[in-house]
């Protein structure tokens, strides 16, 4: 009831003060309102509006150094670097030495490249803080934007020594080991929590996570089973089960792991994300559909959810649907050569043929070292009759990637077509060089058998010349 009671009051203050703005009628609020008040607004990422009333509250309260604080925090969202700055420095005047001003400040140093003086910064606070834990983590984020990574190393190291669960900290370590080529020697560092604590979850888990990145994912699983073993409830370590399940294809297992995230953590985009992803791999395409709209729901911003609704629907043949989303991924992340690969066959299949060859020229300049796209980008002057044209898109991916046999057999193939039988004899010799057993693709091209068995007379007379 209290809880309850609580809430209407809040509702109401945010009511009487937004109708204060909109009558401009005298109405006095404690500092705690103006506050709660900017909080609900940055909340509700209207940034525009938090600093429109922080203005106010700092003209009838200008000695808090919340709301000064608070103005500061708002001009760093904003990128407002050089003005936040300002406002941290008169918090800094009414109140010397205060850790969260001195954070804030080497958040801006960080943030516009003076990452000396932010390492400064963060190392005075030391001697001021319990929580030094999270200074070393930031001293150790700010070597890392640096690339100094051993003093990266270290500070994540020192983090760790002072609480094991600084789950930052441990996952910034690992990357920066495996940065530097040292992830697997590492393990015994992390085991050392381990043998101090076996019933640490937090040890087991962050060993999972070295492994994983190690990619060796069974040894994963079994320490991520240890964590859950100790706490049943660790959200976190089912869902990193998952994600190992997923990389070894054990399809069933990584759903019940995030069905059990989902269960113990409660709804996010993510887990809904990874529930679709899986029945997608399982081709239950419509509850994978459901899954990805459900994360799109709570992310709007979430374009590989609208790729993956996309995807399910290209897989049903309904190309129509499937462009839709595509292109709505598409806007969202337009320098996606994925993306434009997809949109491409889609449009492709729906006989818009130009909108396919510009989305596979555009996929080709994100991504020239993909074999598929110079393929299919090929295939279909080809499936036009524009064999010339075909044959010029084919050698341009020759040109890119000259050690790609199935480029030399698609170049023959069409060569054949456009009735250049000599120079396609010359491409053959050339892609079976480079790899013989995909002359297979060839007959692809050719279901006449008179054509197949004019080819494999041809192959095989080179297969027993240099056998």
């Amino acid at each position: 009831m209290a809880r309850d009671y609580k809430r209407e009051e809040e509702k109401e203050l945010i009511k009487r003060f937004d109708e204060y703005l909109k009558n401009k009628k005298f109405s006095f609020f404690e500092l705690d309102d103006f506050i709660f008040i900017i909080d609900h607004y940055l909340e509700g990422g209207k940034l525009n509006k938090a600093l429109k009333i922080c203005n106010m509250a700092i003209e009838q309260y200008p000695f808090s150094i919340d709301l000064l604080l608070d103005k500061a925090q708002i001009l760093i969202n904003i990128e407002e670097y050089e003005e936040a700055m300002v406002y941290l420095d008169k918090a800094s005047n009414l109140q010397p030495n205060d850790v969260e001003i001195l954070l804030l400040k080497a958040n801006i140093l960080s943030l516009t490249g003076n990452y000396t003086e932010a390492i400064e910064i963060y190392e005075s606070t030391l001697p001021l803080t319990e929580d030094k834990d999270e200074i070393y983590y930031h001293i150790g984020l700010t070597y890392q934007s640096l690339t100094q990574y051993e003093d990266a190393i270290k500070a994540y190291k020192q983090a760790i020594e002072l609480n094991l669960n600084n789950e930052n900290a441990l996952y910034e370590l690992a990357y920066c080991l495996d940065t530097i080529g040292e992830l697997e020697g590492s393990i015994s560092y992390y085991k050392k929590f381990i043998d101090a604590d076996p019933y640490s979850h937090f040890a087991w888990y962050n060993l999972g996570i070295v492994y994983n990145k190690l990619e060796k994912y069974e040894e994963a699983i079994h320490a991520y089973e240890y964590a859950i073993l100790i706490d049943e409830g660790f959200a976190s370590a089912h869902f990193n089960m998952g994600n190992s399940y997923m990389e070894l294809e054990r399809f069933q297992e990584a759903l019940n792991s995030y069905k059990q995230t989902l269960e113990q953590e409660g709804p996010s985009a993510e887990i809904y994300f990874c529930l679709g992803a899986v029945y997608e791999k399982i081709e239950q395409f419509e509850l994978a559909i459901k899954y990805y709209r459900k994360a799109v729901k709570l992310d709007t911003m979430y374009d590989e959810a609208l790729f993956g609704i996309g995807m399910c629907l290209n897989k049903q043949d309904k190309w129509y649907e499937s462009i839709h989303f595509l292109n709505k991924a598409l806007k969202l992340d337009p320098e996606n050569h994925f993306y434009w690969q997809a949109v491409a066959e889609a449009e492709f299949k729906t006989g818009n043929i130009l909108s396919s060859l510009d989305a596979y020229e555009e996929a080709c300049s994100l991504d020239p070292g993909n074999i598929n796209i110079w393929l299919d980008w090929s295939f279909i002057p080809y499936d036009q009759g524009h064999f010339e044209k075909a044959i010029e898109l084919i050698f341009n991916a020759i040109e890119e990637l000259p050690e790609a046999s199935e480029l030399y057999y698609r170049a023959t193939a069409y060569l054949i077509a456009a009735g250049k039988y000599k120079e396609a004899f010359k491409y053959l010799e050339n892609a079976l060089v480079l790899n013989f057993d995909n002359h297979q693709m060839l007959f692809e091209f050719f279901p006449r058998l008179e054509t197949q068995k004019a080819l494999f007379k041809i192959i095989d007379q080179y297969r027993k010349e240099n056998s």
